[in-house]
C-alpha cells in the first residue's frame, strides 16, 4: 500500500507494538509470548469470541487428537485434572484462561479487509471493514491459520440433491441423522470421527475414501502413538521410525487395505513432513468398518436427486451428505504482501511470503518470518506444537527490534500518536 492508497481515509491510528490478526490458539500464543517480553500487541478477531472455530465450528464429540502435553501453548500448562485428551469445551476453557493469564484482550468484530505494507510510513496499514478506520503498526502477525475457510467441493449435480448437504463446520451431532443413510465425504480424522458419531446415534454412514490414507492406533502398548513417534525420532531416522510404526499398526489394526483403506507408499511421518498430511488416529472407527456398521465406498462422480453415482458407475441412495473435506487459508483475500517473480523469472503465484493458496512459501521451521516486519504463526502444518514454536520465535525476534526502537528518545511518542492522512 503506497501513499495514494491511503488517501481518502480520515485518520490512521498508530498501534504500539504488533497487530495480530486472529484470536485462535495461534494468535493468543503470539500475543502471550510478546506480553511476557513486554511488547504490546493488538489482537484483531472478526468473530465475537476467542477460539471461535473451536467454540462454534466443531462437532460435539471432538477431543484433542494428541495427548495434552503436546497441545499446551507456551507459558501455561493445562489445568490439573484435565484428561489426557481434553474435550473441545475443556480446550476452549483453557484458551479463555490462557488469554486472561497473559492479559490478552482481543478486539472482537474487527474484520480485516486489507493489510499491506506502507513503505512511506514504514509500517503495516490494516484497514478494517465497515468504516474508515486504518491501523498502522511496525509489525504484523498473521494468525488466521490454515483452517479459516471450509472447503466445499462442487460435485456435478449437487444442486439437484433433495437432502441436506452439511460441512463438518456445521455438524454437531449424529442425533439429527438417526435412522438415515448418510454419505460422509472425506476420510481424515474428522470424517472418521463423524462416521463413528453417526453410527453411535443409529445412522447408517458410508465413508468416501478416494485416496490412500495412513491409519494408526491412537495408542500403542498403552502409550500415545504420537509420543512414541517423537521419542523414536530422537534415536532413529524418519524411514526407520515409519517402519516401526507401520509394523506396530499392522499388529494392532490388521491389514487396513482389506477394509478399503490402502496405505500410501510413503511412510506416515515422512508423508507428514513432505505434504503436511496427518495420519488418521483411530479411536474406534475401524472396528465399526470391520463389522459393516460403517461402509467404505469409492470416489463420487456425481450427485443425483436422491443419492450419488460413484466413479465405478454404481449408484446408491442417501438421505444426507456430510462434507468432511477440511479447510483452507483465507490469507490471500486480505493480505497484500507484494508481487513479483520467482528466482527463475516466472510470475510468482501469490505474494512475497504467502502463496496463492495462503500458505508460507518457506517451509517449517523457517516460515514464521517474512519481510518488512511480517510474521506468520500457525501455518506450519504441525498443529499446536508448530504454532507454539512459531510464537516463541516471533516474540524473540520482535522483542529484539522493540528494545532497539524504545532506546530512541522520540520513538515512544511517535508510536502512540494519531496521524491525519
Amino acid at each position: 500500500m503506497d501513499g495514494e492508497a491511503l488517501q481518502g481515509r480520515r485518520r490512521a491510528a498508530w498501534v504500539p507494538g504488533a497487530i495480530i490478526v486472529g484470536a485462535g490458539p495461534s494468535g493468543l500464543a503470539a500475543a502471550a509470548c510478546l506480553a511476557a517480553r513486554g511488547v504490546p500487541a493488538t489482537v484483531l478477531e472478526m468473530a465475537d469470541s476467542l477460539a471461535s472455530t473451536w467454540r462454534h465450528r466443531t462437532y460435539d464429540r471432538l477431543t484433542l487428537h494428541l495427548p495434552r502435553r503436546f497441545c499446551e501453548l507456551p507459558l501455561l500448562p493445562f489445568p490439573e485434572g484435565y484428561p489426557e485428551y481434553p474435550s473441545k469445551d475443556q480446550f476452549v476453557a483453557y484458551m479463555e484462561g490462557y488469554a486472561a493469564a497473559a492479559g490478552v484482550a482481543p478486539r472482537f468484530g474487527a474484520h480485516v479487509e486489507e493489510a499491506a505494507f506502507d513503505a512511506a510510513a514504514g509500517a503495516w496499514a490494516v484497514r478494517l471493514a465497515g468504516g474508515d478506520e486504518l491501523l498502522l503498526a511496525r509489525w504484523l502477525v498473521v494468525a488466521t491459520g490454515e483452517n479459516a475457510v471450509p472447503r466445499r467441493p462442487e460435485f456435478p449435480g449437487a444442486r439437484l440433491f433433495e437432502g441436506p448437504v452439511v460441512h463438518t463446520c456445521d455438524y454437531k451431532s449424529g442425533e439429527a441423522f438417526s435412522g438415515r443413510k448418510v454419505l460422509v465425504v472425506g476420510c481424515g480424522n474428522s470424517g472418521m470421527e463423524v462416521s463413528l458419531d453417526l453410527c453411535r446415534h443409529g445412522a447408517k454412514p458410508s465413508l468416501v475414501v478416494r485416496n490412500t490414507v495412513h491409519v494408526l492406533p491412537r495408542e500403542m502398548f498403552g502409550l500415545s502413538t504420537f509420543g512414541i513417534a517423537m521419542a523414536l525420532l530422537r534415536l532413529f531416522s524418519v524411514p526407520a521410525v515409519d517402519r516401526i510404526l507401520l509394523a506396530a499398526a499392522r499388529l494392532a489394526l490388521g491389514d487396513t487395505g482389506k477394509l478399503g483403506l490402502r496405505r500410501p507408499k510413503t511412510g506416515p511421518m515422512e508423508l507428514k513432513n513432505l505434504t503436511g498430511r496427518t495420519p488418521v488416529l483411530d479411536v474406534g472407527t475401524l472396528g465399526h468398518i470391520k463389522t459393516g456398521k460403517i461402509k467404505v465406498v469409492g470416489a463420487v462422480k456425481e450427485v443425483t436427486q436422491r443419492g450419488v453415482r460413484f466413479a465405478d458407475g454404481k449408484e446408491e441412495q442417501f438421505d444426507a451428505i456430510i462434507l468432511a473435506t477440511g479447510y483452507r487459508s483465507n490469507v490471500p483475500s486480505w493480505l497484500k504482501d507484494g508481487e513479483g517473480e520467482d528466482d527463475d523469472g516466472r510470475v510468482r503465484d501469490g505474494g512475497e511470503v504467502f502463496t496463492s493458496q495462503g500458505m508460507p512459501r518457506v517451509p517449517f521451521p523457517n516460515g514464521w518470518r517474512g519481510k518488512n516486519g511480517l510474521y506468520t504463526v500457525g501455518f506450519s502444518q504441525r498443529g499446536l506444537l508448530g504454532a507454539s514454536s512459531d510464537a516463541l520465535n516471533i516474540a524473540r525476534d520482535i522483542h529484539c527490534q522493540w528494545k532497539d526502537m524504545m532506546s530512541r528518545p522520540a520513538c515512544n511518542n511517535v508510536l502512540q500518536s494519531d496521524e491525519t492522512v
